[in-house]
């Protein structure tokens, strides 16, 4: 059995990534990726680089990373009404004065998608990495996007295992004899319970065995360090209610 822990979407957390990388490391899990959004929405996020860094972790480029990277300008969302479109500019641009210059060239070098093979006897699996999808680290593919948008890419990839972050809401659905997934977020999850959330793959050589892993964090730190920055309010107010 090959065992892969997948997470995504610390976005400057560094609490709850060190807690995430704690279990990964107490379960023994061979095999770690991150998928991306190191950065914006709390203040360590030159921290949470240099971790993913020395760790050596292989990581993908989220959208915020993209943005932070190559200065690109905040496009307000339609799903934002105007007070979260303000924080957002404001929590951005924040990240775009304190992420030093050579977090930045990390962040302008990681690749937009990976894919790997791995092989369990006889059996090939080959597992496909994106943030939000192929076309987009923009896109969000939730569970509830009809099969055919997920059967496209696990044609034009040969893969047998999608595995996104980017919705902050983790899910594992089979399709066909091929599974999507997402992995939550480490540290914004928009799920009920704001606890990390990684993804724990096991491979053996008839079937794929899947669970989303939920870790409790000091939340309150992390609320009381955002408020003490120049980070908005809103994020620290956003991690203590669903």
């Amino acid at each position: 059995m090959i065992q892969i822990a997948i997470f995504s979407d610390i976005h400057g957390n560094l609490p709850a990534l060190k807690a995430v990388l704690e279990d990964i490391d107490a379960r023994k899990i061979g095999y770690t990726y991150c998928l991306g959004d190191l950065v914006d929405f709390a203040p360590w996020g030159n921290e949470v680089i240099e971790c993913i860094r020395s760790e050596k972790i292989p990581c993908i480029m989220g959208n915020h990373d993209e943005r932070i990277a190559f200065d690109y300008p905040v496009i307000p969302l339609e799903k934002h009404d105007e007070k979260e479109t303000a924080c957002r500019i404001q929590a951005i641009n924040h990240s775009k004065k304190i992420i030093n210059e050579e977090n930045k060239l990390y962040l302008s070098q990681l690749p937009y998608s990976m894919q790997f093979d791995f092989k369990v006897k006889t059996k090939n699996w080959r597992i496909q990495l994106v943030h939000g999808s192929l076309k987009s680290n923009e896109q969000y593919l939730y569970e509830s996007e009809p099969d055919i948008t997920f059967k496209q890419i696990f044609d034009e990839t040969n893969a047998d295992i999608l595995i996104m972050g980017h919705t902050h809401i983790s899910y594992i659905k089979p399709i066909a004899n091929k599974w999507a997934m997402n992995t939550g977020s480490v540290g914004r999850s928009k799920e009920e319970i704001r606890d990390a959330t990684y993804l724990l793959l096991q491979l053996l050589e008839d079937k794929i065995q899947a669970k989303i892993i939920r870790i409790p964090y000091d939340i309150s730190a992390v609320t009381n360090a955002i408020k003490s920055s120049g980070i908005p309010d809103f994020y620290a107010d956003f991690l203590r209610s669903p």
